[in-house]
């Protein structure tokens, strides 16, 4: 199996989520407080996918 760097769109989409998520569990954000958990693994499951897709 060979891993590839994320591409910087994907990363920054990852991070974004994860932020939102984050920002979700200490501020409450009318649709993401309730999903913040959701967007953090979202988070990390594009990001994973950008590491073993390559192109992605």
């Amino acid at each position: 199996m060979n891993l590839n760097a994320p591409k910087n769109t994907t990363f920054y989409v990852a991070v974004v989520l994860a932020v939102l998520g984050l920002l979700g569990t200490i501020v409450t954000i009318p649709v993401v407080t309730s999903m913040a958990f959701w967007f953090v693994v979202l988070g990390f499951v594009v990001l994973a996918a950008g590491n073993l897709v390559s192109g992605l």
